[in-house]
């Protein structure tokens, strides 16, 4: 056992009890135990990589302790004691970090890049910042649900300086949700230290723009941290809001330990070390008599048999074996998709009120469905497809959003971890870009590493025609096509979009739902009054031929119409996509194999849009079918122009005719 000296940190026993006191240290020895054993294995190749919290154990225990079981946790990859104290099982613990099955993530990412549903833990993803917008979506289904929980995440004095830090802060705040953002300001973010991440004095002080109490707390200190997280949780479950709080703390080890620490100047090495919160923390109950020598040797000890029983455990399992299948099934949440029949009843709509109704009607269906958006509200948005919503559903499930579209993703991938889906609209899909990271790193993969959907449906108002120019104009559906765990709709009539809109909320997977704004009010259908579903993956085939396939979607759909009947003389088969991801291969091939000459139609610019895709998978499975070779017709390779004889210049809508002809004289 150490040598007993006397504390460096004034700790306040308060009301506390001598129980908890125990508690509050047998919670904060475990994970410090679990790391050192790590940091042999580490050195022993047993071990791939670590990042040591080592000296910041009182925040993750302390704000663990303070909050419910039932409340949600997002950790960083420094907060052990968050997991330990929550009593995750050390052997899946120790078989997470060595990529075993019966870890977290099945071997498909590393360290504390996974959640768990059984102990309301969601970790982290390497980009840091999006972590705290879900928290806010936590937060959110928290408050819809009337459950009096809150939420904590967690981030570094490094990741304060991303906008999602901002975002998340600011929308807490405009929705006075239910969550602790916990700053541990450490000194450093890898190398970098604080005066070169931030010129204001305290992080605490960034609370009050958004209008946040902040506060800033000893984060070495057990006590401090504990009794004043919980004081403030009680507070927030009374009267919900969000608070800040900065933890002053310090990293003693490196980044990761590869890392090193040669960049910290020993002084201030020395400084933290003597403020180590359970060295000082077992010498105050020392000093108070509540621990003794005899119960802290059960402690170590206990802990350190834990420790090696579950090691033994672990090392015993078996390396995962890689199974394609498996890797492949475990992509996308299964759906089993359940079809909904329409009536005889129809009416003639646009394709935007067929969005509207379709919208609507799931609105009804799901009695939690919340949508989000830009100007949605009373407003409607810019479409005016939400026009009436907030009468009928009310302003908890029709949401105003500030303009922070990646905050708000995430907050859709929040209220998807509390059992909620969610409808986000961009107003444009130009502006997905503000919300890229979080559709591409956090929807698309959350199932993948650790079998959480993402319930989102993300509607993306798109394409050109309507002299918009280059930031309200673009068709990019082949950013998110690439993207395994996405799936990709693209209706092009007002049928399709009302049946395919359902069938998306109703997927729990998430979907990039695509509407062409320039066929909103110019494309008329008789579409069912009632709710119906069209399932993914089958595409239309709009007209039959033998002489050429035309693939296309979207807009092209229309284009593609109006050329054969200006040359009637054409027999072709004219397949509507719908879907992009999943895709109807099935329906393409065959149709390529009776006619020999297929013909890819798309708005996009060519190179690396999905047409190039579908060519070579022609080429792979029907070569031996083809009479030429397959032909793709997109838009110039440059921006999206604003004025009108510039853009009808840009488009493939020119193109395609003389493509078409072309390739039918090979």
């Amino acid at each position: 056992m150490p040598t007993i000296t006397k504390s460096n940190i004034a700790y306040d026993k308060r009301s506390l009890n001598d129980r908890t006191l125990l508690e509050l240290y047998y919670n904060m020895l475990k994970p410090r135990l679990i790391e050192e054993k790590m940091l042999i294995l580490l050195r022993q190749g047993k071990v791939s990589k670590w990042f040591s919290g080592i000296g910041q154990e009182a925040i993750s225990v302390g704000v663990t302790m303070a909050l419910k079981p039932s409340e949600y946790i997002l950790p960083m990859h420094r907060n052990l004691g968050v997991f330990t104290t929550r009593e995750i099982p050390l052997d899946r613990l120790f078989c997470q970090w060595q990529g075993k099955a019966s870890g977290f993530t099945k071997g498909r990412d590393r360290s504390f890049h996974f959640g768990t549903q059984e102990y309301n833990i969601v970790g982290m993803i390497s980009h840091l910042g999006p972590q705290l917008g879900v928290a806010d979506g936590i937060a959110l289904g928290n408050l819809l649900k009337k459950n009096g929980n809150l939420t904590a995440v967690f981030s570094g004095e490094g990741g304060t300086s991303e906008g999602d830090f901002h975002e998340a802060l600011n929308v807490a705040s405009v929705w006075s949700l239910p969550v602790i953002f916990c700053v541990e300001n450490n000194g450093y973010g890898l190398s970098t230290p604080t005066n070169e991440q931030y010129n204001c004095k305290h992080i605490a002080d960034r609370g009050k723009g958004y209008g946040i109490e902040s506060f800033i707390l000893d984060g070495n200190n057990i006590i401090e941290t504990y009794t004043k997280v919980q004081k403030l949780a009680e507070s927030i479950r009374k009267r919900p809001r969000p608070i800040l709080i900065e933890f002053k703390t310090f990293r003693r080890r490196g980044h990761e330990e590869a890392s090193g620490t040669k960049y910290v100047p020993q002084e201030l090495m020395d400084e933290w070390e003597t403020k180590d919160p359970i060295k000082n923390f077992r010498s105050f109950l020392f000093s108070k008599k509540i621990l003794t020598a005899q119960i802290d040797e059960v402690y170590n000890a206990e802990i350190k048999s834990e420790i090696d029983a579950a090691l033994d455990t672990a090392n015993a399992e078996p390396d995962i074996i890689p199974n394609e299948t498996t890797e492949l099934n475990d992509v996308y949440k299964s759906f089993e998709y359940k079809h909904y029949t329409s009536n005889k009843n129809t009416k003639e709509l646009r394709l935007i009120d067929a969005i509207s109704e379709g919208l609507k009607q799931s609105m009804q269906k799901h009695k939690d469905l919340v949508i989000m958006g830009q100007d949605i509200a009373e407003y409607g948005g810019v479409f005016k497809i939400t026009e009436g919503f907030v009468e009928e559903f009310g302003k908890d499930r029709v949401r105003n959003t500030p303009i922070c579209e990646s905050a708000i993703v995430e907050t859709a991938m929040g209220l998807s971890i509390s059992g909620i889906k969610s409808v986000v609209e961009m107003q444009f899909a130009d502006f997905v870009t503000s919300g890229f990271n979080p559709v591409v790193n956090y929807l698309a993969k959350s199932h993948y590493r650790w079998q959480q959907e993402a319930d989102v449906v993300v509607r993306m108002p798109c394409g050109g025609g309507v002299a918009a120019g280059p930031f309200h104009s673009q068709t990019n559906e082949a950013w998110f096509t690439k993207t395994p765990g996405l799936k990709v709709v693209y209706p092009a009539f007002p049928y399709d979009a009302k049946g395919l809109l359902a069938t998306a909320i109703n997927d729990p997977n998430p979907v990039l739902f695509f509407e062409h704004k320039a066929l909103y009010r110019s494309i008329r259908q008789d579409v069912p009054t009632d709710y119906f579903t069209i399932p993914f993956g089958k595409a239309a085939v709009l007209k039959e031929g033998d002489a050429v396939t035309i693939i296309t979607y979207g807009s092209g759909v229309h284009w593609a119409l109006n050329t054969l009947e200006k040359n009637p003389n054409i027999s072709a088969d004219v397949i509507d996509l719908r879907t992009l991801q999943p895709l109807d291969k099935e329906t393409i091939i065959n149709s390529v194999k009776k006619t020999g000459r297929a013909i890819i139609l798309q708005e996009d610019s060519l190179f690396g849009g999905i047409a190039s895709d579908l060519s070579a998978m022609l080429m792979e499975n029907c070569f031996e079918y083809l009479d030429a070779p397959v032909k793709r017709v997109a838009s110039m390779e440059t921006p999206i122009p604003f004025i009108g004889q510039l853009e009808e210049q840009y488009m493939a809508k020119g193109k395609f005719e003389a493509a078409l002809l072309e390739l039918l004289k090979y």
